[in-house]
């Protein structure tokens, strides 16, 4: 038995959850399919129904448990479409932030309270939009992985750990759908129905592992953290864009992509479904001469009607038109260690601190029996053996780590192996 297997039993045990699956069943039964437990509760869609929901969960008691869903690849943006709750002495609650777009006095009715949310760093920019933010919070996937489960999708944790299967299916619909169909009402409640016994169930076994420190630490610096500055040049991210080498061809990408992202933006849509990143890159790479030529790439067929491949054209024309000075350049400036692949020719002695800091932290990891990039970022560990402290004594490593973002936790576990990793390689 595996040591994550150790721990869904234990677990299981512990918290009376039911069987992981038909194999190991003590009784040879299924696992039992969730329900929501008073039902599926009425979407609150307007100020007076949101309002007796805001006085119900001020007046529940413990954490709350809190999923968002959006309507990614179907809609322009990451806006939340559904918000659902439940409390303890509150129930569930559905919210539909169309019709109460601001969710701020419920933010302020939980302020004080611990969020519980299954993949936190998902949901929190949606939220924050609409008006709720926690101060403290639980991150039941993030807790999993501490905990050395390698399957933390809610689904897999909700059946290895409390013994249930959630229905699935509805994860990847268009929320944006009105109204919403009832099985995808259902699917929403259930996200939270259990999501405080599987917190209070982590708890227990990260403290059994001595790893709830860590995780306390963690689940503070996801709360603290500010919200993501804007992506400086987001055409860059066009998938299929290493094919592009021109910086004329690049001008093509960046017109398109930005063409796409305003039309995308007025008609509130995902830009994927106005145009492919496939077809930008065709068009990039062929840089064609007229329409006829357009309307002959991938991507630009015969569905597309002439008024949408004159709009293509014309900014296809625009990049085309720009003098040199200002053609984008061949890449982003880099703001960190260049590519690993590169060190052996650009400073071997790095190349060699590089691979040592990393076996050390597989080492590790493995013995804690959690991921690497848990235990501590690849990025750290590249930006320290890359520019490492002249003195790499444990006081100089720890301080670069923390420069780096390190949690005391990881700076605790870390440190005396990459003094060792990195003192090994310089000898």
């Amino acid at each position: 038995m595996t040591d994550a297997q150790e721990t869904a039993a234990h677990l299981r045990t512990t918290t009376g959850g039911g069987p992981p699956d038909e194999e190991v069943s003590s009784d040879g039964l299924p696992i039992p399919l969730l329900e929501p437990r008073e039902g599926i509760p009425p979407v609150v869609a307007d100020a007076e129904a949101l309002a007796e929901v805001v006085a119900a969960f001020a007046a529940g008691t413990g954490p709350v448990a809190v999923d968002a869903e959006r309507a990614s690849g179907y809609r322009y943006g990451q806006r939340a479409y559904l918000v659902q709750l439940r409390r303890e002495g509150a129930g569930s609650a559905l919210i539909d932030p169309v019709g109460c777009p601001d969710l701020s006095a419920l933010g302020e009715a939980l302020s004080g309270t611990e969020w519980i949310l299954h993949a936190a760093t998902q949901d929190l920019p949606c939220l924050r939009e609409i008006g709720m933010a926690p101060t403290t919070l639980f991150d039941t996937e993030l807790a999993g992985r501490l905990a050395g489960f390698p399957r933390v999708g809610l689904g897999a944790m909700v059946e290895s750990v409390l013994g249930y299967q959630l229905e699935k299916g509805h994860s990847a619909v268009d929320w944006s759908t009105r109204p919403l169909p009832e099985p995808w009402l259902r699917y929403a409640a259930l996200d939270v129905e259990l999501l405080v016994d599987l917190r209070d169930a982590l708890e227990k076994e990260l403290d059994r592992q001595g790893k709830l420190e860590w995780a306390r630490q963690e689940f503070d610096a996801i709360a603290s953290a500010p919200p993501a500055p804007p992506r400086k040049d987001p055409w860059r991210r066009t998938s299929g864009m290493h094919k592009v080498r021109r910086r004329r061809q690049m001008a093509v990408v960046r017109e398109l992509w930005e063409a796409r992202d305003r039309i995308a933006q007025r008609r509130d849509v995902s830009p994927g479904k106005v145009l492919g990143d496939a077809a930008i890159v065709e068009a990039a790479l062929a840089v064609p001469a007229n329409v006829h030529a357009l309307s002959a790439l991938p991507g630009y067929g015969q569905r597309m009607g002439r008024r949408q491949l004159d709009q293509w054209m014309a900014a296809v024309e625009r990049a085309k038109a720009l003098p040199e000075s200002e053609l984008p350049q061949p890449g982003a400036a880099p703001s960190g260690p260049p590519p690993p692949r590169s060190w052996a020719d650009k400073d071997p002695a790095a190349a060699a601190r590089l691979s040592a800091a990393r076996a050390a932290v597989s080492e590790l990891a493995e013995g804690l029996n959690l991921p690497q990039e848990n235990l501590i970022t690849p990025d750290t560990v590249r930006r320290l053996c890359w520019e490492p402290p002249r003195n790499a004594d444990a006081g100089a490593v720890a301080e670069a780590l923390a420069d780096y973002g390190a949690r005391p936790w990881q700076i605790e576990q870390v440190t005396p192996a990459l003094v060792a990793a990195l003192q090994a390689s310089a000898s």
